[in-house]
């Protein structure tokens, strides 16, 4: 894929100790929606947000099935890849491995305080809503929730069954944002393309972050 934006952030660098309006945690699992997940993670970076990425090992596998994009599995491999392929500097893109427990989003003390879940498999939501903390993932998630942070979980199932239900509602409760990967179609969609767009644009409406992919309702200024 090829990205759509210019890199603004070229020569930029980024600290620990920026401001958190720039730092954002993406996490992208196993479930089907590599397409959001590729379109957010490219929208993000070209607003100069530094993304901390942690990509699962079935999400890797799904990458390759729906994008013929194949990430390697080691973390600084990945990161090297990514950053390539978006035309970022290391700097601004970060990737963690399942069990780098000492990485920035393992803490409250030094974690992001918004993080996107996108796509969002059915067994994170699991873990996510159960406190589980089994793998870094799991645990960025839970160091949002305890700091009191931004997370919004983007689910891509169907049919969901009443765990399912209960696990969204159990996070919801607790302040989440669940966005299922639904898109509309008011914006009269003409390829796939248009209905990613549809999906990322609402996560970064939620993320307080400006987007030109979709008109909003009400303003759109095509001719009827």
């Amino acid at each position: 894929m090829t990205s759509q934006f210019s890199n603004r952030s070229a020569g930029q660098t980024f600290s620990p100790e920026q401001s958190q309006d720039n730092r954002v945690t993406l996490a992208i699992t196993g479930a089907s929606g590599a397409p959001y997940a590729l379109r957010l993670l490219e929208c993000l970076l070209a607003q100069n947000q530094q993304v901390l990425l942690l990509i699962s090992s079935a999400a890797r596998v799904v990458f390759a099935t729906e994008e013929n994009l194949k990430i390697p599995g080691a973390p600084d491999a990945a990161q090297k890849f990514l950053c390539d392929h978006f035309g970022v500097t290391e700097n601004q893109l970060k990737v963690y491995g399942k069990e780098e427990w000492f990485s920035p989003v393992a803490s409250g003390s030094a974690a992001p305080k918004r993080m996107v879940v996108c796509p969002c498999s059915t067994g994170s939501l699991a873990s996510i809503a159960t406190g589980a903390s089994d793998n870094l993932i799991e645990r960025a998630a839970d160091v949002v929730l305890k700091e009191r942070g931004q997370l919004i979980i983007v689910p891509r199932e169907m049919p969901l069954h009443s765990i399912h239900l209960e696990h969204m509602l159990t996070l919801s409760r607790m302040g989440v944002t669940i966005m299922p990967a639904a898109p509309g179609f008011y914006h009269q969609p003409q390829s796939i393309a248009d209905l990613v767009d549809f999906v990322v644009a609402r996560i970064l409406d939620h993320l307080g972050l400006s987007q030109q992919l979709v008109s909003r309702w009400g303003y759109d200024q095509r001719n009827s």
